[in-house]
């Protein structure tokens, strides 16, 4: 399956409300080039409509304003020399300046080989101000188009918050034609394509232009509008006085394949949410969940691990914890509340995950969430065993489900290296004071959530749901 050339204003009439769009491209003057490239740019105008390969302004897309850049690949194939560099960075500075979120949408074969070596460091320039950009906590959405190769991918295409691509779109490194040239073989099938990149965790959608819209008002909706009124009511606190419990019920509940996940906290108690796909680094661990969301009209980026995707052949990997620090750097970033969700049997245990340096990344991910500035929230959902739990645990509010529990070792492992098997599991559990009612005594968490015998995986979802809500808020109302 191979993409569709759309042209820059078939993109700008299908994805901009119409009559909001603003131009601010400035006029560009040709005549300092040699006369042969200025006979080549004036050919490329009158086939494209465009007087270079990007157009940019301001725009509504569903009612939200965002500031543009639009390739046009039918202009010298979209590629990016010296006028065009200059217009991006000067589009981005001005969107900047006047804190407007930003939306591109690429159609490039890279730098423009008539203009060379001084066209081709404009992607610094280029990926300098989209930087800038970003660290003014103002969100970046990219679009990729098909074909985008070369300095576009591997600059400003590939810088977004959120990336998502068109059907079929050939989008890599090295065009495949070049690559042939280059090498005298063909380049694999099936590789610079979105789909493909998609998998492997490179871009986080696959979306028609027709659904654009839709996918940028809902990542607008939860990075830029305010916090809304609480819905959801919490549930009365468990007197700890009083409370008797048995931990190895709860450790058997926790097991439970029916037991609320973070995919149902997502489901039910979230506005919008919107997944986010990988590392952008070629790794994607279905694991774990990395989206932005609104839980309970309060916006935040949400980490969750899911139990449901974790089994002995899938275990959780070193990918999903980098995945993790993805959203973890995410809102830093744009200032967003980050809520995480424990519940893991632990961390994959083989010699691949060792070379992929589970060991570090539990360890950073420890590191990232015990120093970041914004809001923060942990909540013990169910299993928490071993560093992948501790990874996912410091937080300004860390919270438990009453039946979840955190161990260094699940109990069997524990009672294995004490006893020499694993039938004390029970016992090792009451010892090392894994559950959550001595996890809240000792201070380790400070916060539970009751469950009842007659909870459905709903109910305990959309309880969970309301107590992390309401301390977002508590602590967005501290800030």
């Amino acid at each position: 399956m191979t993409g569709s050339r759309s042209t820059a204003h078939e993109l700008i009439s299908t994805v901009l409300d119409q009559g909001t769009v603003q131009s601010w491209d400035e006029p560009i003057d040709i005549a300092h080039y040699p006369r042969e490239y200025q006979q080549e740019l004036e050919r490329a105008r009158q086939r494209s409509g465009c007087d270079e390969s990007v157009v940019t302004g301001r725009a509504t897309v569903q009612g939200r304003s965002v500031a543009f850049i639009v390739s046009e690949f039918r202009f010298l194939a979209g590629s990016i020399g010296r006028d065009a560099a200059r217009r991006i960075v000067n589009a981005i500075r001005r969107a900047t300046t006047e804190r407007i979120p930003l939306l591109a949408s690429t159609a490039s074969g890279g730098t423009r080989m008539q203009e060379g070596t001084p066209a081709f460091v404009g992607m610094i320039d280029i990926s300098r101000a989209i930087m800038d950009h970003r660290k003014a906590g103002l969100p970046y959405l990219v679009h990729l188009r098909h074909p985008t190769t070369g300095g576009v991918f591997a600059s400003w295409g590939s810088l977004g918050h959120v990336t998502v691509a068109e059907p079929g779109a050939l989008v890599g490194f090295l065009g495949p034609k070049v690559f042939e040239l280059l090498r005298g073989t063909p380049f694999p099938p099936g590789v610079q394509v979105s789909e493909n990149l998609l998998q492997h965790g490179i871009i986080d959608a696959v979306v028609r232009q027709e659904e654009l819209p839709k996918l940028v008002e809902m990542a607008l909706t939860v990075l830029s509008d305010p916090v809304q009124e609480e819905r959801l009511a919490r549930r009365p606190k468990i007197d700890l006085d009083t409370h008797t419990y048995d931990v190895w019920d709860s450790i058997e509940r926790s097991r439970s394949g029916t037991r609320a996940g973070v995919r149902e906290i997502l489901r039910l108690a979230s506005d919008v949410t919107l997944p986010l796909q990988g590392t952008e680094e070629g790794e994607r661990d279905r694991t774990i969940i990395v989206a932005l969301a609104r839980l309970d009209g309060v916006p935040c980026v949400v980490v969750g691990q899911d139990k449901k995707a974790q089994t002995p052949q899938t275990p959780m990997g070193p990918g999903a914890l980098r995945e993790a620090r993805r959203g973890m750097k995410l809102a830093e970033e744009l200032g967003l509340p980050l809520v995480t969700f424990i519940d893991t049997p632990g961390a994959e245990l083989s010699a691949s995950a060792e070379e992929r340096s589970i060991a570090g990344e539990i360890a950073r991910c420890i590191a990232t969430m015990s120093t970041m500035t914004v809001p923060t929230v942990s909540v013990l959902l169910g299993q928490g065993t071993g560093g992948g739990a501790l990874a996912l645990l410091p937080a300004d509010v860390r919270i438990a489900a009453q039946h979840s529990w955190l161990s260094p070792l699940p109990p069997e492992g524990a009672s294995a290296i004490v006893h020499g098997h694993v039938e004390a599991a029970a016992e090792m559990a009451e010892q090392q004071r894994v559950s959550s009612i001595e996890l809240m005594r000792s201070g380790v968490v400070n916060h539970l959530i009751a469950e009842f015998d007659d909870d459905t995986p709903q109910a305990l979802a959309t309880a969970v749901a309301a107590e992390v809500s309401h301390w977002l808020r508590v602590l967005h109302a501290a800030r």
